[in-house]
């Protein structure tokens, strides 16, 4: 008998003040610009047929902003969980990736190199990021099992969801959206994911939105 798949839709949040001057947020908040929080609502009227019952979070404040306005179209609560976090860019947090070049040129010369093993100085490296979120969604789909569960994180999350979903090593250049505001779905059943839906913009209703830097 197969096991019953659980349904996660998973969306990167709103558009922020850092996100339209490309400077890296990691752990650091920015808020939501205005077309952010419009991408929100946008978000909350895409997703109010899809069945959703649960709601969890990044308990970072650009996607928690997020979630709140999903939450209260939906009529849901929101669980929050630090492994839906965006990767702690370290000593790159509050820059653009200009100034950390400037400023940290070998350590950028690592980070530019893909390798998803190496850590950014007093962060984290992809690879702790890919095995804490997947693990987060993993833990999730097996406590609600057959359930439809929204998951309000970041491009770097959605980054390893999708690889992991169709089989992407971590060290292979990123050929794929990440796109504030889309709509994403899987299916999870046990350990096996499915991807189902990729960057669904129908609801944005051709609004801008950017694709992560």
């Amino acid at each position: 008998m197969q096991p019953a798949s659980t349904i996660l839709y998973v969306v990167r949040h709103g558009e922020t003040e850092w996100n339209r001057i490309e400077k890296q947020q990691g752990h650091l908040n920015s808020p939501l610009t205005e077309r952010g929080i419009e991408q929100a609502v946008a978000l909350s009227e895409g997703l109010s047929e899809r069945g959703i019952e649960l709601i969890y979070s990044s308990d970072l404040g650009r996607a928690f902003h997020t979630a709140k306005t999903i939450a209260e179209f939906l009529g849901l609560s929101i669980q929050t969980d630090p492994r839906l976090r965006e990767r702690h860019l370290g000593l790159m947090q509050g820059l653009t990736k200009h100034e950390f070049r400037s400023r940290y040129g070998q350590d950028w010369l690592q980070f530019e190199s893909g390798d998803p093993e190496y850590i950014l100085p007093d962060g984290e490296s992809a690879s702790q990021r890919y095995q804490r979120s997947v693990a987060c969604a993993e833990d999730l789909s097996q406590k609600h099992r057959g359930q439809t569960i929204l998951l309000v994180t970041h491009g770097g999350v959605l980054d390893g969801f999708f690889r992991k979903s169709v089989g992407i090593p971590l060290a292979a250049p990123r050929t794929f959206s990440l796109f504030n505001a889309a709509i994403n779905r899987f299916s999870i059943a046990d350990t096996i994911w499915h991807l189902d839906t990729w960057a669904d913009l129908a609801h944005l209703k051709n609004t801008v939105t950017l694709d992560d830097n």
